[in-house]
């Protein structure tokens, strides 16, 4: 990247903080979110250091870089049968179809079985010891059955997926995931993430992480109450072009 198109990124990122800020104080002023790149964090709500419930982010945060690394050291193929591996599934299912064609707990329930049965060792342990140790995310865990996570730890885990580092997710890995894996099959889905306007990429309906690539940023919301309209105007805020002639104050 040039020093003028770090500038222009920087100039970007500001205008979408402003937008942001604008769309929260009028729809949600107590949501938790941030918005950053490689890094780190630009931009956040004043509450980033509170330990949140982040139960419904388990998929991405927990299941989906451990299946990764188990993909990176080849004791996984994503096209063969579970049933290879000695997972009970239905006939012919594969991780890759689990990922890129199946949601809701059933899909996660097969892919965690398969976790499991390869290393011995529970999704939780996998996770902590595989991805968020080597990460620096201390706060992360889970307590009473459910996943807890500060912002500054789900930073440092967005701002890996744009980084150059090969530890502990592969580039491959992130790279194959953030493409469409469906072919003319709607919805269309990568593995996990679902792609979005903007050249963004998702996970989660409320509580939800984006990552674009192309821009070089991450964001992540986690409001107050259930409202489908604020996920996708925070989305438009933090990653649509701002218009012409519109600069960030």
């Amino acid at each position: 990247m040039t020093l003028q198109s770090d500038r222009a990124d920087a100039a970007d990122a500001a205008g979408a903080e402003v937008r942001i800020r604008g769309v929260l104080r009028a729809a949600d002023p107590d949501a938790v979110w941030a918005i950053g790149g490689p890094d780190g964090p630009y931009a956040g709500s004043a509450d980033g250091a509170a330990v949140l419930d982040v139960g419904a982010l388990v998929p991405v945060l927990a299941l989906w870089p451990v299946i990764g690394s188990l993909v990176a050291e080849e004791a996984l193929r994503l096209h063969t049968p579970l049933a290879a591996y000695g997972v009970e599934a239905e006939a012919g299912t594969t991780a890759h179809h689990l990922l890129s064609h199946s949601t809701g707990p059933a899909a996660h329930a097969a892919l965690t079985r398969l976790a499991e049965h390869l290393t011995g060792s529970p999704l939780a342990e996998l996770a902590a010891t595989r991805v968020w140790d080597p990460l620096g995310m201390t706060g992360t865990g889970f307590a009473d059955g459910t996943l807890h996570a500060p912002p500054a730890d789900l930073a440092r885990f967005l701002g890996h997926l744009l980084s150059p580092a090969e530890h502990p997710l592969t580039r491959a890995w992130v790279t194959e995931s953030l493409r469409i894996r469906t072919g003319e099959l709607t919805p269309a889905r990568g593995l996990l993430w679902h792609p979005a306007p903007h050249g963004t990429w998702s996970y989660g309906e409320t509580q939800t992480v984006w990552l674009a690539p192309r821009l070089h940023r991450w964001a992540l919301l986690h409001p107050t109450h259930l409202s489908g309209p604020l996920r996708t105007t925070f989305r438009e805020a933090a990653f649509a072009p701002a218009p012409q002639g519109v600069a960030a104050k």
